[in-house]
Formats: C-alpha cells, sequence, structure tokens
C-alpha cells in the first residue's frame, strides 16, 4: 500500500510546490523506480511497485491526451488520477457482476489455488462465501469512485478549484482507502473465521472378502 501511493503523493507534492508537471512526473516514476531497485537487492515481491509504475505510466498517457487536448496545467493534473478512478470503476463493475450471476469472482482465485477453475462452484455454502467476500473485496473501490469520481468532475468543469480537487482526491486515495482496504481485509478474515465450510467425506463401501 505504501510503495503503491508514495508516487501519488510525490506527484501531488511537487505539482502543487512547482507547478513542473514534468518535473512531477519524473519524480514519482523515479521514487517507484527505486522501490523496485529496493526490492530486487531484497529479493521480495515486485508485485505492487510494478503496479505503481504501471499507474504512472497510464496517469502520463492521459497527462499528454489532456496536453493535446488543449487542457490547462490544472486539467492535465487533474488527468493523472483519470486511469485510477476509472480502473477501480471496472474493477468495482466486473466484481459486482461476477457476485450477481452467481459466479463471484473470489471463487476463481479460489479454483488458481485449488488447481480446479470451477469445483467449488458445486458446493452452495462455498459459492455463498465466495460471494460475500467479493461483496466484501469490491467495497473500497466502489466507495472510492463514488467519492473521487464527483470531485474529479468538479475540478475538470472549473466548478471547484482544481488544485483543490487534486489535494482532495489524494487524501481520499491514500487516507481513506487505506482505512477501506484495512477494513475490507478485516472483514473478510471475520467471514472466513466464522464460515467454516464442512468437507465432505466420501464414504468408503467395504468390499466382503471371498
Amino acid at each position: 500500500m505504501v510503495e503503491a501511493a508514495i508516487p501519488g503523493i510525490v506527484f501531488t507534492v511537487l505539482w502543487l510546490t512547482t507547478r513542473e508537471l514534468q518535473t512531477a512526473l519524473v519524480a514519482s516514476l523515479a521514487v517507484a523506480g527505486a522501490a523496485l531497485v529496493l526490492r530486487l537487492v531484497q529479493r521480495g515481491s515486485t508485485q505492487y511497485v510494478l503496479n505503481a509504475i504501471f499507474g504512472i505510466g497510464i496517469g502520463w498517457v492521459f497527462v499528454r491526451w489532456a496536453e493535446s487536448s488543449g487542457g490547462s496545467e490544472s486539467d492535465q493534473a487533474l488527468a493523472f488520477f483519470l486511469p485510477g478512478i476509472l480502473i477501480s470503476l471496472g474493477y468495482t463493475i466486473v466484481l459486482g457482476f461476477s457476485c450477481l450471476v452467481g459466479w463471484p469472482m473470489l471463487g476463481f482465485m479460489l479454483g488458481s489455488v485449488t488447481g480446479d477453475a470451477t469445483a467449488w462452484h458445486q458446493d452452495r455454502q462455498v459459492v455463498r462465501l465466495c460471494s460475500r467476500l467479493t461483496w466484501v473485496m469490491l467495497l473500497p473501490g466502489a466507495v472510492g469512485v463514488l467519492l473521487q469520481g464527483p470531485i474529479w468532475l468538479l475540478g475538470h468543469r472549473d466548478v471547484i478549484d482544481p488544485d483543490r480537487a487534486v489535494i482532495l482526491i489524494l487524501i481520499l486515495r491514500t487516507g481513506l482507502g487505506w482505512v477501506l482496504r484495512i477494513g475490507s481485509w478485516a472483514a473478510m478474515v471475520w467471514l472466513l473465521a466464522r464460515n467454516a465450510t464442512p468437507i465432505t467425506a466420501v464414504e468408503e463401501t467395504a468390499t466382503p472378502e471371498a
């Protein structure tokens, strides 16, 4: 979570203090690159660092798109945060739809661990548990979209000051986002702890001796 958040914080702070968009982008990428090197030296997981670098890359594309569309520097700064909002929206829709159709996404994650992608769906109790876990898992992203999306639109349309919109989005993404994710994980652990799913043993029929 820290590795994913720090590049965005660096970008926002430098943008607000220097008004140099290119400097803010390069600095945020440099921080993520340093974290990646540290992870490689420690031989630790690079998943979250790479996610941060990917997010910066997508943000850079949106910044250039805003620039080519004639957007102001403030519009370009807001554009940096738009991909995260859109990705969270898509993530929320996919997870929610998977629950509504009875094939919760968390079940497929379970299947990837057990080696059978769909065997879990034969047990109704497992399906219910996976549905509840999936709903809890999508909650932080859904709340983030509901709060950040309107602020982004208001800042983009100059209803509120774009700089204020950038600060509010950063606060919601890092401060509230961390609280929601920690709460979501805690709720998932609680659901797993109280929903013990019994494994039905296969009854063996004794074969009479000849």
